[in-house]
Order: structure tokens, then sequence, then C-alpha cells
């Protein structure tokens, strides 16, 4: 593991930290070992939540790395498996992921808090898409932004490049829960907490299914559920684990989750 990511997992919690003062920028060689690291946890049986954070409490991160950039990474190289930051574009990422944002989110870093499932936010965290400013876009987030919030804001943080504080961004819905800074870590980790207790198969399924019914009709995603011809549907409904989901509920007990 190289300075720039340090990691930690206990149970079936797996902990990314982003560690590259002073901005946590991602470059190239960054971001295609996050895509490493996010493979082998979506592929580890054991491991159940991620939860992602930058290192320090003034950057969550800032993104592309626009000095490595001006040193000659390519804005459009080669990201590594799942594109930037390495969960963005991870076929079947079908485990939940926490993001704890400490400071400042912006531009790439902005895109790789979108693209988990729960944002936790310290008091003093801010959040802005100054890509306008470079003369690029921010493509990812002009995908998923207006699907997120209302579309003007969305619009206005894209084409104007304001910062919002977090209390802006609770608001308008990009993020879960404001917490004071010194619990932002403790807060993340009980969410993992509980995720890590819930059903794995269930938590897969959800996740192939919001993502499918993003791109079609109402119907055409029932059907394909109905139909089973989604496969983590297809593996829940055949799954021990529903059995014993069922078998807790009548025996008034706290079921146990095998993942299979």
């Amino acid at each position: 593991m190289s300075s720039s990511i340090r990691t930690r997992r206990d149970g079936g919690i797996f902990e990314v930290i982003i560690d590259r003062p002073k901005a946590n920028a991602i470059d190239l060689a960054t971001s295609r070992e996050m895509g490493v690291l996010f493979r082998d946890f979506r592929d580890d049986s054991a491991l159940r939540v991620a939860i992602i954070s930058g290192a320090g409490e003034k950057f969550f991160s800032a993104g592309w790395d626009l000095k490595a950039a001006a040193a000659g990474d390519a804005v459009d190289g080669d990201y590594g498996i799942g594109g930037f930051g390495g969960m963005q574009e991870l076929r079947d990422l079908n485990k939940p992921i926490i993001c704890a944002v400490n400071g400042i989110c912006c531009g790439g870093g902005l895109e790789i808090a979108l693209s988990a499932d729960l944002i936790v936010a310290a008091e003093h965290a801010t959040f802005a898409l100054p890509e306008i400013r470079s003369g690029t876009v921010a493509d990812a987030a002009s995908v998923k932004l207006p699907k997120r919030i209302p579309y003007h804001i969305a619009m206005d943080m894209l084409l104007t490049g304001r910062w919002l504080d977090v209390h802006e961004a609770h608001r308008w819905g990009f993020v879960n829960e404001v917490v004071a800074a010194g619990k932002l870590m403790d807060r993340a980790w009980e969410l993992g907490r509980l995720l890590e207790s819930g059903p794995p198969l269930v938590y897969a399924a959800i996740k192939e299914i919001v993502r499918e019914a993003e791109g079609t009709t109402f119907q055409t995603a029932m059907n394909k559920i109905t139909k089973r011809q989604l496969a983590t549907v297809d593996a829940l409904y055949s799954s021990d684990d529903q059995l014993e989901g069922a078998r807790a509920f009548a025996e008034k007990r706290t079921p146990k989750w095998k993942g299979k």
C-alpha cells in the first residue's frame, strides 16, 4: 500500500482514507490504486461495507490533481479499474459505501462522494464543482447531480462553480447528516456497524435494482424483478438468508445473516 491511501479493516468494515497532502488530490496512480482496493472490497465476501474519507481536517478531496496534470498526467488517461477514484464505474459494486466528508469536497472529490450510498459531513465541510473555472467539465457530476438534487441547483453548481456550505448541501438532500468534526468518523463507523449487521444479499439486490431502474421505465424494472432477471434478486430469492429472515420474524428473534 502506498502512502497516498491508508486502509483499515475491522470485522466486515473496510475503511479507505485518501492521504495526499495538502488537498488529498488524486493523480492517475492514486486512482488506479483505489480501483484495485474497491475491486478487492467488492470481491471479498467477508467485507460488508466500506467507509471512505480524507486525511486531516481541511480537505476530503480536491478531486483531480491539476499539478500532476500540468506535469503530464492526461486528463483522459487510464484511471484504472472503476474509473476515477476506483468506484464510479466499477461493475457490480453491490455493497454499501459510506462517505465521511471531513472538509473541502470539490470537483472529482464531490464526484467520488456522489458515488457513495450515504454521505455524512462535518459542520465545516463545503462543496463545489469548480471545473468551469479551469476550462473543463465535471463529467460524472453532470450526469449524477441533476438526478440527486433540484435541477436548477445542480445547474447553478455546474455552470458557476459556486460553493455550498454543508447546511445548504444537507437542505438539498445530497448530504444525509451533519455532525461535529470531532464526531465524524465515530458516526461513520456507527453507520458502518449498523449496515454490517444487515442482510448483504438484500443490500446487493437494492443496489442493482436502483441502478437498473435509473435507465428504464418502472414497469420494465418491475418485470425484471418479478421474473428474477436480475442476478442479485435471483440469488436473494433462492437464498438461505431469505428463509432465515422469515424464520427470525416468526420466532421473534434477531436474524443471523450468512450472505448465502
